[in-house]
């Protein structure tokens, strides 16, 4: 079959096009810039088109699929529209190649990345051969897709625009529920609601992994007919990744790995998850500055993740300035989360604010980092907004010293500061 993909450098994406590769059909894609992914699906012979524009579309394209992050008015969406194309999303997509298959699906607010791909690779090292598609870069795979030859699938499963509901999977890990996909779920209820649904599908004999006793939580086990496994008390070995929440992602990992394979030993979980080196974007050391500050870029863009975060950057470098370049992710997120935002970064020396990541919307009126930024500044914390990536760039660049940490966070292009730091 030949595919075309939309939005093939997003991180799911380009996991599911090395995928249908596998399976032996012919893939190409587009994107509006080039990006880590894109260049790795280059290594691979997928051809990636950018930018984007109607005349990509491969003559004899069966199916388009495309990512969120495109919409209808697209080029290319256009064209295929109009040459009586099938379109289907990321997930849609994802739910076809999952059938059939036993699933193992992990949602949740925070640390979804993570747990799906320690997941993957304890029943990798386990002999399990899975198949996984993960929503960041592991260096033990060389991608964000691991190849596999059995029927289990690996995923990570996100929950914006009831996405997961696509899914059948045989195990579902929880790992926590905040509100998060402000523009979706209007309330943390909307978005339990979509959890609980996700929770109701899974087959009697299936699992659902998760903090039974955490925030939220209940709602979604009382609707589950499948048995529902707390992770919290699981006992994990010592990581290399730092702070208790990698901690709980590695409880739920080896939970969830439990739950389909009893009879994986303890031991072999354990040495797998010990030897786990983490993924990029997942507080990743990028290296040095020409003057010694350490430099660092994480994919944290919620006020939580964000503190949870710098709480054990602080707890590993107590004696560092820790200072901090945010790149906050959606106007919508940015507006609902405010107050959260405003103490998240109370371990931060200092902040900095790039300008807001639109992604898929469009500007409301009011927010802006600027005004993040001075509602930080009340609170007695030194932090300021720039117009633009480059000019954060430059201001790290004039307070790099050999005592500081210079942390990129955000969900946006901010790695890409992190990566110019680096490189001195």
């Amino acid at each position: 079959m030949r595919i075309h993909m939309i939005g093939i450098g997003g991180i799911g994406m380009s996991a599911l096009a090395q995928l249908y590769l596998r399976d032996g059909h012919t893939v190409s894609g587009s994107d509006r810039e080039v990006s880590p992914t894109t260049e790795l699906l280059e290594t691979k012979g997928v051809r990636v088109s950018i930018p984007q524009k109607s005349e990509n579309v491969p003559a004899g394209a069966e199916i388009i699929v495309y990512s969120d992050a495109v919409w209808e008015d697209n080029p290319e969406r256009i064209c295929a529209k109009e040459l009586g194309l099938k379109q289907i999303s990321y997930f849609e997509a994802l739910g076809e190649v999952s059938k059939g298959k036993r699933t193992i699906a992990v949602t949740g607010t925070h640390g979804k990345t993570t747990t799906t791909a320690l997941i993957a690779k304890i029943l990798k090292d386990a002999g399990k051969n899975p198949t996984a598609i993960v929503g960041s870069i592991v260096p033990e795979f060389g991608s964000n897709f691991l190849s596999g030859t059995s029927d289990i699938f690996v995923v990570e499963a996100c929950e914006y625009k009831d996405h997961l509901l696509k899914l059948s999977p045989t195990v579902l890990v929880l790992t926590n529920v905040e509100w998060d996909h402000t523009d979706w779920f209007l309330t943390l209820e909307s978005e339990i609601e979509t959890f609980a649904k996700s929770g109701e599908k899974l087959p009697a004999g299936g699992a659902l992994v998760t903090n039974v006793g955490g925030s939220n939580i209940a709602p979604v086990v009382a609707r589950t007919k499948a048995r529902a496994i707390s992770y919290v008390d699981e006992i994990v070995p010592e990581l290399q990744l730092i702070g208790d929440f990698n901690l709980m992602n590695a409880r739920a990992a080896k939970s969830a790995v439990k739950a389909l394979f009893p009879d994986i030993a303890d031991s072999v979980i354990d040495k797998s998850l010990s030897e786990f080196k983490g993924t990029w974007r997942r507080f990743e050391v990028k290296g040095e500055t020409k003057e010694g500050a350490v430099v660092i870029d994480d994919y944290a863009h919620h006020p939580s993740a964000i503190e949870a975060t710098l709480k054990a950057t602080r707890a590993k470098f107590p004696d560092k300035k820790i200072i901090v370049a945010f790149h906050p992710h959606l106007y919508s997120r940015t507006r609902d989360l405010m107050d959260g935002f405003v103490h998240a970064f109370v371990d931060a020396d200092e902040v900095v604010f790039a300008p807001i990541y639109p992604a898929r919307e469009e500007p409301i009126e009011g927010v802006t980092s600027d005004v993040l930024a001075e509602k930080i500044r009340a609170t007695g914390k030194f932090a300021q907004a720039f117009n633009s990536l480059e000019a954060v760039e430059t201001y790290l660049r004039s307070v790099s010293a050999s005592d500081t940490i210079l942390m990129t966070m955000g969900a946006g292009d901010i790695y890409k500061v992190a990566d110019a730091l680096a490189l001195n």
